[in-house]
């Protein structure tokens, strides 16, 4: 029997952990998650999670054999290995490669999640063959994996590629990392409702959306109401498309790249989101760049995206 070659790709969530087996080509042989439950120890986590996987090996029937560990997570550092003060998790600093390396002796890499998803989308997506793009993930935040020359862009300390931390409104908006005014706090699922909600209150204009309570004002919400051609609705997801197209064009000025490539809820809006931020690009590209530089939506499934991130990263490491 041929032996099948797998990466492990782990994603550490907030609330929970995704992990999966994945070959060369992208096909998912096993996914599986658990719990993160983020209040206790990494190591709990790391343990249960090997415990489960030993669990589910022990039923495969394939012969596999795994080649390496990568590890998608926030504030993760590719250099170092570790996780520093990561967001939504009680861990101060947790060095993940030697976590990892006492339950299997394999190779590790680690990165957080937005870079995990632009190599995925470079191994498996709708990057492949390109040398030159950028990834941009449209949660609840925003984060981005800068691709040029075929290597993620990490800088000096482990840390670049936060685009979502840009200053596009000079003293604007409190974002949830401490500064005001950064793109995060108007491009993403969060910012599109703070939009939403200015614009309910500095207007008289009629919209569907004023019925509803603060908690029932989503991005979600706010897309439905778009759909139905709510006029407020509109104006949000082009104020929304407005700011992430000039943090684009900003972007092209330093990286020239082959496409930007969204991800996330946002934008699976699709065309509400899509044509606002093209327009927005275009009109403050210099000449030099415009009508080059595609817009594209992710092509890696959103259900495995996160478990195909982290093991591009390893795959990409070892190969």
């Amino acid at each position: 029997m041929k032996t099948i070659e797998l990466t492990l790709g782990i994603d550490i969530g907030g609330t929970n952990t995704k992990f999966g087996l994945v070959d060369q080509n992208g096909h998912v042989y096993l996914r599986d998650s658990l719990a993160t439950e983020a209040d206790k120890p990494a190591e709990y986590l790391i343990q249960r999670l090997f415990e489960k996987l030993d669990n589910r090996l022990d039923k495969l029937s394939d012969d596999i054999t795994i080649k390496g560990v990568g590890i998608g997570a926030p504030n993760a550092n590719h250099y170092t290995g570790k996780i520093e003060n990561p967001p939504n998790l009680s861990w101060v600093s947790v060095d993940l490669v030697t976590l990892i390396k006492e339950h299997i002796d394999l190779p590790v890499s680690v990165t957080n999640d937005a870079n995990a998803a632009a190599l995925g989308e470079m191994a498996f997506g709708n990057a492949k063959d390109m040398q030159n793009f950028i990834e941009i993930t449209l949660g609840t935040g925003v984060g981005s994996g800068i691709v040029v020359n075929g290597e993620l862009v990490y800088g000096h300390d482990g840390f670049a590629g936060e685009m979502g931390h840009v200053t596009v409104e000079r003293d604007g908006r409190q974002c949830g990392c401490g500064r005001l005014g950064c793109l995060e706090a108007y491009a993403s699922a969060t910012g599109i409702t703070r939009t939403m909600r200015q614009l309910l209150d500095s207007s008289d204009n009629p919209s569907e959306l004023r019925k509803l309570s603060e908690s029932e004002l989503s991005s979600k919400t706010i897309y439905n109401a778009a759909l139905e051609k709510d006029q407020l609705a509109l104006k949000a997801f082009d104020t929304t498309g407005r700011y992430l197209g000039e943090g684009m064009a900003n972007a092209t000025l330093y990286f020239s790249p082959e496409a930007f490539i969204l991800f996330g809820g946002l934008a699976s809006a699709g065309d509400l989101i899509f044509r606002p931020v093209k327009k927005y690009m275009e009109a403050n590209l210099l000449p030099i760049f415009r009508n080059k530089i595609k817009i594209l939506p992710s092509g890696l499934p959103m259900s495995d995206a996160a478990i195909l991130g982290a093991s591009a990263l390893i795959w990409h490491d070892i190969t």
